[in-house]
């Protein structure tokens, strides 16, 4: 590794644990909200890993916190190749760059052949570094017979929704995998309506095909499958215990679930629903108490993390669903679902059925705190139907 392009979207990510399931024309209200950038911090992690394997790199970057102060904090004395706020008075270390500064940035690394792009942020960021790619590279070759490969570029998971497959599973690996590839492979950059998504709608559309570094720890893109749940849903249902409070998460998997116990769940956001007293048994002489446990109450719906932090109360079980093809089951999509959250709970509940669990390799967890991370880590139980489970490692 010689020569990296660093460029950080600083707003990536900051409407997850506040509930906004993106940060795309919503900053304002996330900042209303109490939310904190988390980019930053990530970027900090992926170059302190790349100066661990490749401390002699030169990277190139934006001023201030597009990539020059984490590149700073990570060993490196690094080039600035873009001032987002040359034009302004405005301070570097609080501005709120656009993807016009993302693809300004990545246009002036390529003048200094760089030989990976390394971008932090989410699915919305991939595409602009993807466009900066092609518009510059694809346009000076467009004329030629044979166009030359664009430069590699390699995503730093921070955005709440990750479609695409050009992003390491966590900062630390893609640091480690900026230092060490030696090939490339075509992969996709997705993207989502985030109007859309906040309704409960997922609109995924292919926005460019790119050259990503392979390597184990690259993630695959998110697929969407729609294989029944039903079995699965009235098992856990028939399981539930009388008094638990549940904190569900996003996705169709658990919203069968919820549905099934007649919440009116946000399909894309985390619920909190605390079960009645009654009876979990469904044997003819408890019917009536298991319908009475069924007949909880939705504490919050569509909660942010404080919300559900508010809502908690012992015993608490986390519901969950790995991303199809990723394994992810914290750090996309349910940031809500935070460190503080998870260590509350007494108890984690993954659930698949067989066909998504059959095309992951293993089980995956981001969640901003090393510690957590390492606790969840090992063999998990998945709930795949009325009776069934399956043992997944959580690497």
């Amino acid at each position: 590794m010689d020569a990296l392009g660093v460029v950080v979207n600083p707003i990536a990510g900051m409407g997850g644990r506040v509930g906004l399931k993106g940060t795309d024309e919503t900053l304002a209200e996330a900042r209303e909200r109490g939310a904190e950038p988390r980019a930053p911090t990530r970027a900090r992690e992926a170059l302190t890993a790349l100066f661990r394997h490749a401390p002699d790199a030169t990277v190139y970057t934006a001023t201030g916190i597009m990539g020059e102060f984490a590149a700073r904090d990570a060993g490196y004395e690094p080039v600035t190749v873009y001032d987002p706020t040359a034009d302004s008075t405005v301070d570097p270390a609080t501005a709120e760059t656009t993807a016009a500064d993302t693809r300004r940035t990545v246009r002036a690394l390529l003048d200094h052949d760089v030989s990976l792009v390394l971008f932090v942020g989410g699915d919305g960021t991939a595409v602009d570094v993807a466009a900066a790619l092609e518009d510059t590279e694809g346009a000076e070759h467009s004329t030629g017979n044979e166009r030359p490969p664009l430069t590699p570029m390699l995503g730093v998971p921070a955005g709440v929704k990750i479609y695409s497959s050009v992003f390491a599973v966590t900062p630390t690996d893609a640091g480690r995998i900026a230092a060490e590839f030696d090939r490339v492979e075509s992969r996709e950059v997705n993207d989502i309506d985030e109007a859309a998504y906040r309704e409960g709608e997922v609109r995924s559309e292919l926005k460019a095909v790119v050259p990503v570094p392979v390597a184990p720890n690259v993630q695959s893109s998110k697929q969407l499958s729609s294989g029944t749940v039903d079995a699965l849903a009235a098992g856990f249902a028939r399981d539930i215990e009388p008094g638990r409070t549940y904190v569900f998460g996003p996705g169709g998997t658990v919203g069968a679930i919820e549905s099934e116990l007649g919440i009116d769940s946000a399909p894309l956001g985390v619920d909190v629903w605390r079960a009645g007293p009654g009876s979990n048994t469904e044997s003819a002489g408890d019917r009536d108490e298991a319908d009475e446990t069924r007949n909880g109450t939705l504490l919050a719906r569509d909660a942010s993390e404080s919300e559900i932090l508010a809502a908690l109360d012992e015993p608490a079980t986390i519901v969950v669903s790995p991303i199809g093809g990723q394994g992810v089951i914290f750090g996309r999509g349910n940031h809500q679902i935070s460190p503080p959250v998870i260590e509350f709970a007494d108890e984690l509940v993954v659930v698949a059925d067989e066909d998504k669990l059959d095309g992951i390799e293993a089980l995956r967890v981001d969640t901003d705190d090393e510690t957590i991370n390492d606790e969840l880590r090992g063999w998990q139980q998945v709930r795949t139907g009325r009776f069934t489970t399956r043992l997944v490692n959580v690497v």
